[in-house]
């Protein structure tokens, strides 16, 4: 996960091990002042985004990082977690799919996450 910072690849470690699916890491800097990355998840089903944002959640806490803010708990299509620098977005293919913020976002680099 070359060219991510550490706190952005600890998160994607972390989701990647509760198999969440199409990671993708959009780096911002270039086009928005709000935020550096975006971390972009997929998981299948309301069960999973839990278990990807409680693993990235919990990962990053042990590198004494709190989300600045937190949405989605428990019962919606997508979990935004904050972190000031960047924003983990875990998301069911539906929602991936509407929103879709890398077409969005098209003018980010994209930076590819693997396990």
């Amino acid at each position: 996960m070359s060219g991510l910072p550490a706190p952005v690849a600890a998160a994607a470690r972390a989701a990647l091990e509760k198999k969440a699916e199409q990671a993708l890491a959009l780096d911002l800097r270039p086009v928005a002042d709000f935020t550096d990355f975006f971390l972009l998840l997929t998981g299948h089903n309301q069960r999973q985004l839990i278990a990807i944002a409680d693993a990235v959640t919990e990962t990053l806490r042990a590198l004494g990082r709190r989300p600045l803010h937190v949405e989605g708990y428990p019962r919606h299509e997508w979990i935004l977690l904050d972190y000031g620098s960047f924003v983990v977005h875990v998301m069911t293919p539906k929602s991936r799919s509407f929103y879709d913020l890398e077409r969005l976002w098209g003018g980010s680099e994209r930076l590819e996450v693997t396990g």
